[in-house]
C-alpha cells in the first residue's frame, strides 16, 4: 500500500526556500491549474480502479478504496479552495472605493 499524502501533491510548500520560494515567477493561475490537473489524475485513477475491479480485472479492493478517498478529499479541497476565492472576490466587490 502507498501512503496518501494530498497536501504535498495538491499545495505548493510554502516554506523558506521551498519550491514556491525558488520560483517566485509563478502565477497563482498555473499553480490552480496544476493542483485541477492533480485532481483531475486522482480522480482518473481511481476510476480505473473501479472499472478494473467491476470488470473482475486483477484489483486490490483496499487499494480501490482508498483512491477512491484520496479522491474525494482532493475534490472536497478542491471545492474549498474554490469557495474561498469567490469569497474573496464578492469581499473585495463589496468594497468602497
Amino acid at each position: 500500500m502507498e501512503k496518501i499524502s494530498l497536501q504535498s501533491q495538491l499545495l505548493p510548500k510554502l516554506t523558506p526556500g521551498g519550491p514556491a520560494a525558488k520560483n517566485p515567477a509563478e502565477k497563482f493561475g498555473s499553480a490552480l491549474g496544476k493542483a485541477l490537473n492533480d485532481v483531475n489524475k486522482i480522480q482518473a485513477k481511481a476510476n480505473d480502479g473501479i472499472k478494473k475491479l467491476q470488470s473482475g480485472q486483477d484489483a486490490s479492493l483496499p487499494d480501490v478504496m482508498l483512491s477512491m478517498a484520496q479522491a474525494d478529499i482532493s475534490m472536497r479541497l478542491l471545492v474549498q479552495m474554490r469557495n474561498k476565492v469567490i469569497e474573496a472576490y464578492q469581499e473585495i466587490m463589496r468594497m468602497q472605493v
